[in-house]
């Protein structure tokens, strides 16, 4: 009977069991794409990932699922896959993984890891205030700016809003979720924040087989708002995001961006546990 180690770590983790937990299989060899579902639905973690040889230069093929489908591109899974390699492999503190969207520069301190992020994409909301502010269950004016669909490998609506207190009043209303938030692949991806100071406070929510939940902690969406600052000419710098409040695991990522519009997202991954699966 074949078996596959497998590790679990929490990325944007400041605590035990805070952060975004990551199923990471350091040596997937043989398994197919039904079996790394099949795998990752047993999981029911937000993603799990799968590793590889190399095949265009990185140090490592990494596939990312999540309950579901197979993902372009996610954040945490691609700073909990890079700490695991690097420590699997006596990897040097940067390398490049190669991931569905492409190759994704990581950098390592420690605990603490760096991707950079592909370039985004940006493109308007076709959808009303109106409309936005009943799917989220608040009054017109707690949207302020210009929401706006983003990708820098998987693609979110970004809604700003005006306060962290109308952050946390968020309640989606599902089936507005579903008709509105729906991106051009046809997920539903959508992050609202609110900024006091240098730090962001933000929730996500997506869709698991016709059902609402909510991310604890959203990289790939961190990285989007990334180049919604930019849009907005921003100044460049570092900034603090914080998520999870609402599903009871604190996340927090850095978010940095420099004067030529890169975007580097950033968090603590802690290592929590290894097994073996049998098939």
């Amino acid at each position: 009977m074949p078996s596959y180690r497998f590790e679990v770590v929490n990325v944007f983790a400041e605590t035990t069991f805070g952060g975004n937990p990551l199923a990471v299989f350091p040596d997937a060899r043989g398994l197919t794409g039904e079996q790394m579902q099949a795998i990752t639905d047993q999981f029911n973690l937000s993603e799990t990932t799968f590793v590889f040889p190399a095949e265009r230069g990185g140090a490592a093929k990494v596939r990312i699922f999540s309950p579901g489908y197979e993902m372009t591109f996610a954040g945490h899974p691609t700073l909990g896959t890079a700490y695991v390699v690097h420590a699997e492999r006596e990897l040097p503190s940067t390398f490049r993984l190669e991931l569905n969207v492409g190759l994704i520069d990581v950098r390592g301190e420690g605990e603490r890891w760096w991707l950079t992020s592909a370039p985004a994409t940006v493109r308007a909301s076709t959808h009303g205030r109106e409309a936005l502010a009943r799917m989220l269950t608040l009054p017109a004016d707690a949207l302020v700016g210009t929401p706006r669909w983003v990708s820098s490998g998987m693609e979110h609506l970004l809604i700003p809003l005006r306060s962290v207190a109308d952050v946390h009043a968020v309640t989606v209303t599902p089936a507005d979720l579903f008709t509105l938030g729906r991106n051009a692949q046809g997920q539903v991806s959508v992050y609202v924040f609110a900024r006091e100071g240098n730090t962001f406070t933000s929730r996500f929510f997506w869709e698991h087989h016709g059902t609402m939940r909510e991310d604890p902690g959203t990289g790939s969406a961190c990285a989007n708002l990334g180049a919604f600052l930019n849009v907005e000419g921003e100044p460049a710098g570092r900034l603090r995001v914080e998520q999870g409040h609402a599903t009871g695991r604190l996340n927090v990522l850095s978010l940095e961006r420099d004067g030529a519009g890169e975007v580097k997202v950033g968090g603590r991954v802690l290592a929590l546990m290894q097994g073996d699966l049998a098939l």
